[in-house]
């Protein structure tokens, strides 16, 4: 799974590239080029097995390890890494002259390369925790304090919901229901990364995501994922059914508009959302099942963006919507 966009990873291996340079210049005062090759020659194995794009399937194992299992299992891991890395990286400059010494000092890692590594693999790995904790735009609009002071807006809200949660707990239990869930969202990060969404909040059952109003109409970007989410279930089905004996049905609505959008909270900060639109988001997904539709959309949205020749776009007519003063025209999605 394509866990970060490009950018991400030239972010990344540049400030690895650096830390590299950095170590050079403080304990060698020379060859800073070579501080940096090595660094990425030792990090970034490190840090795609942790980001899942190398040994994805170790890495869910140890995931799963008690916390004591965890940590000796997951340093196991890191520094067989860092040893490979070193010694490939080492053999090779050695291999064309750029190394001194003889060949074991170049292919051995030093204790106080090591040390220094695992340093700053702990910083970066603990950015990227928290990163993935608050949502890549979130942590970023954070980090620069984009909404410090309440900002007027226009985005686009995607409200999915699970069907049946309740009774699907009443079968199998709460643990079970949860493993369900964390299932089923996991499902929707790569639609929603593909298609340049962003997940805001998970309210039990549903999941909340947005897009700024221009990102989330552009080729209908919003309309895209909602669809790639359900076609990713429908090619699981065999999954699902195996590991949980169901296959997820989902309600999702969709509507955009002005919003006011504020960082809030002083021991927990957090960026919310206020105004009608992302409330008769929330009514318009409680019309599904009045409507008996699995996916709809606000006509006030659908107008502002062009639908693809595979989506069927059926119009029924005006509803009202709680806490809104006018009717609200819908409209219910197919394939």
């Amino acid at each position: 799974m394509r866990r970060n966009s490009i950018g991400f990873w030239i972010f990344v291996l540049t400030a690895v590239a650096a830390s590299g340079y950095l170590y050079s210049l403080i304990v060698y005062s020379e060859g800073y080029y070579i501080g940096a090759i090595f660094a990425l020659s030792i990090c970034a194995p490190i840090l795609a097995f942790e980001r899942g794009v190398i040994f994805p399937k170790l890495r869910a194992w140890i995931n799963t390890l008690p916390t004591a299992g965890f940590l000796v299992t997951a340093l196991v891991a890191d520094y067989v890494l860092i040893s490979f890395g070193n010694a490939v990286c080492g053999i090779i400059l050695w291999y064309f002259g750029w190394l001194n010494g003889t060949f074991w000092q170049a292919a051995i890692l030093s204790p106080q390369v090591l040390f220094y590594t695992l340093g700053v693999l702990s910083i970066m790995i603990f950015i990227l925790r928290v990163r993935d904790l608050l949502g890549r735009d979130i942590f970023a609009n954070l980090l620069i304090s984009r909404y410090r002071q309440p900002v007027a807006e226009e985005r686009v809200f995607l409200f999915i919901d699970l069907v049946g949660s309740t009774t699907f707990a009443e079968e199998y239990g709460d643990l079970r229901a949860q493993q369900f869930l964390g299932e089923l969202f996991a499902a929707f990060a790569e639609p929603v990364r593909r298609h340049h969404g962003a997940i805001d909040d998970y309210v039990g059952d549903a999941a909340i995501i947005t897009w700024p109003i221009d990102r989330g109409i552009k080729d209908a970007s919003c309309v895209r994922c909602v669809f790639d989410i359900l076609d990713g279930i429908e090619k699981n089905t065999a999954q699902w059914l195996e590991r949980f004996g169901q296959v997820p049905a989902l309600r999702a609505a969709l509507h955009g508009g002005p919003i006011i959008t504020a960082e809030i909270g002083v021991d927990h900060h957090k960026i919310t959302y206020f105004g009608d639109t992302v409330n008769t988001t929330a009514r318009l997904e409680s019309l599904c099942r009045t409507l008996e539709a699995p996916v709809l959309i606000s006509t006030d949205l659908a107008q502002r963006m062009s639908l693809s020749n595979e989506i069927k776009a059926d119009y029924l007519g005006l509803h009202g919507v709680k806490g809104r003063g006018q009717a609200l025209g819908v409209i219910a999605l197919t394939r």
